[in-house]
């Protein structure tokens, strides 16, 4: 590029178009970077004490130079300002606190000036057009776009997308996929950031939802809205799973999404390096859903945990291995799929788990209410799995038994309160011997049980338990599923939690955890004497205590 401050006129123009053509970025912008330039190769020509100004004409490319002073009576800045008599010399209307334009004749710049003015129109072109990439591409997000392969780099993708640079970072790559230079690659926008080195662009070809924009383009039922894809899962470069589903009933969204002869779904399996593709039904009934997504699986049982967020599936023992799949895939896209934790098990272990779960629960009943086996095995086999349950379900409900009357309904009633009364007592002094303050035992929702786990937690005071976030109380334990080989696959899986909250088994929700957690920092907002922090002030407890305040 030609030097902007040697250049005559219609080059200066000529190079501002051609720039800002170049860049696809605004001419102004380009005139004005000139113009910046021009006005720092100036002040050290001049002197960077003086204020120096530059115009250059858009139109005409004439150059104005000037420098810029303030009238005073009494000069003590010669580079900034001027007395009275010398500004009317150059303005006759000038006077004192004005500021009056001193013209500079041009100048012809040394190479050195030139160069470092070239300089600073390349550093704000350059930013210019960071900001017009950022702009172009912020919203773009979950957009699937074409760039060609512009170089490898450890590993993470260069492409090409015209107008910008994007990233494919190597774990949202397709395994095993080769780069070459030069090819053209399809690839999902995930997110643009604004950084020091200019906007990046992080593309993705293993994320699910760009196989679901693989099938907008090719399937046009997807496209205008008649199927929706609602939910995907994907193992890149192995196997896939979507749940599709049809707004039109006369429209059969698996085979819209085949295809004649399977030519739709073909074309994505290419794009996808030869990833297999199972496209299920989407059902509003989980335990639908769910037998569909372990498809080629035979299903016999579905059992939900709603609460926990997790499902039991039962199956045939010859039928373990497949819906397990090679090294737990099948499963873990279906879980995927459904949002919830899924744990396969056979028949038989299915048997043994309820038959252990019924002894475990008669043998409490028997121990707690001071009943016989056949007594207390009758009331599991009709539902009761809690001393609660027991206790607090209606009198008529319990008394409907078979083989019960309401005589003995009130007395099994009677002593399931009397157990939980015992445990109760037993739980608190255990919390006691464990240091818990009474204080906790006066926050909402927290019972004895709770409070021992807190203590052995080591929560011990409200300061303890004020200084928790509401996570750190009542969060979940996430269980991640570890499946076995195909080698043993009789086995049930493996399983292995996160840590979660505090008392994240005590199934408190969210509300209830923040009113635990700003109980217990109300005596922050409180001194010693009782009296509100510096700048809180106490409400008053009642109206008649406000009407006292206010009489006095």
């Amino acid at each position: 590029m030609a030097s902007p401050i040697s250049a005559n006129r219609a080059e200066l123009l000529a190079i501002a178009t051609s720039v800002a053509t170049e860049k696809m970025i605004d001419k102004s912008i380009v005139i004005e970077a000139m113009e910046e330039a021009i006005q720092k190769s100036a002040r050290n020509r001049y002197g960077a004490e003086n204020d120096i100004r530059a115009k250059l004409d858009p139109r005409t490319g004439d150059l104005r130079l000037w420098r810029v002073v303030e009238v005073v009576e009494e000069v003590e800045d010669y580079f900034k300002q001027v007395d009275l008599k010398a500004a009317q010399k150059l303005d006759k209307e000038a006077k004192l606190g004005d500021f009056i334009v001193d013209p500079l004749p041009p100048v012809d710049l040394g190479r050195i000036d030139a160069q470092s003015a070239k300089q600073v129109i390349f550093q704000k072109v350059r930013d210019a057009e960071r900001d017009r990439q950022f702009e172009e591409f912020k919203d773009r997000g979950g957009e699937l776009v074409t760039g060609v392969i512009k170089s490898v780099e450890f590993g993470h993708v260069i492409v090409n997308l015209g107008r910008a640079e994007g990233v494919i970072r190597r774990d949202q790559q397709i395994p095993r996929e080769v780069a070459r230079v030069g090819e053209r690659v399809r690839a999902l926008i995930m997110k643009v950031e604004r950084q020091n080195r200019g906007p990046q662009i992080f593309l993705s070809r293993a994320h699910p939802d760009f196989m679901k924009s693989l099938f907008a383009q090719e399937v046009p039922e997807i496209y205008d809205g008649i199927i929706t894809i609602m939910a995907a899962a994907r193992d890149p470069g192995s196997r896939a799973k979507i749940g599709v589903i049809s707004r039109d009933s006369s429209i059969d969204p698996v085979g819209a999404c085949v295809g004649m002869k399977g030519s739709r779904v073909q074309a994505v399996v290419q794009e996808m390096q030869g990833e297999k593709i199972d496209i299920i039904p989407w059902s509003e009934d989980t335990a639908t859903f769910v037998v569909n997504a372990l498809q080629p699986a035979t299903v016999s049982r579905v059992v939900i945990d709603e609460e926990e967020s997790r499902i039991e599936v039962v199956v045939p023992d010859d039928q373990l291995s497949l819906a397990i799949g090679r090294r737990g895939q099948n499963v873990r896209l279906a879980s995927q799929l459904t949002g919830s934790q899924i744990d396969i098990m056979t028949e038989a272990e299915s048997s043994e788990k309820r038959q252990k779960e019924f002894a475990e629960r008669s043998k409490m009943f028997e121990e707690e209410l001071d009943v016989d086996e056949t007594l207390s095995q009758l009331l599991v086999a009709e539902g009761f799995s809690e001393l609660e349950e027991v206790a607090y379900v209606e009198l008529a409900e319990l008394a409907t038994i078979e083989g019960f009357d309401e005589e003995l309904a009130e007395e099994l009633q009677s002593r399931a309160t009397e157990a939980l009364d015992r445990r109760e007592a037993a739980q608190r002094t255990e919390r006691q011997a464990l240091g818990v303050e009474d204080a906790l035992a006066e926050m909402p929702h927290l019972t004895e049980q709770m409070l021992v786990t807190l203590g052995k937690a080591g929560i011990k005071t409200l300061d303890d338990l004020a200084d928790l976030a509401t996570d750190e109380l009542i969060a979940k334990k996430r269980v991640e599923q570890r499946r076995r080989d195909n080698s043993a696959p009789t086995r049930r899986s493996e399983r292995a939690e996160d840590k979660g909250g505090v008392l994240g088994d005590y199934g408190l929700t969210e509300e209830q955890g923040n009113e635990v957690i700003m109980a217990a920092r109300a005596h922050w907002f409180e001194d010693e004497d009782g009296a509100a922090a510096p700048g809180l002030e106490a409400e008053p407890a009642t109206e008649e205590a406000a009407d006292a305040d206010s009489s006095q």
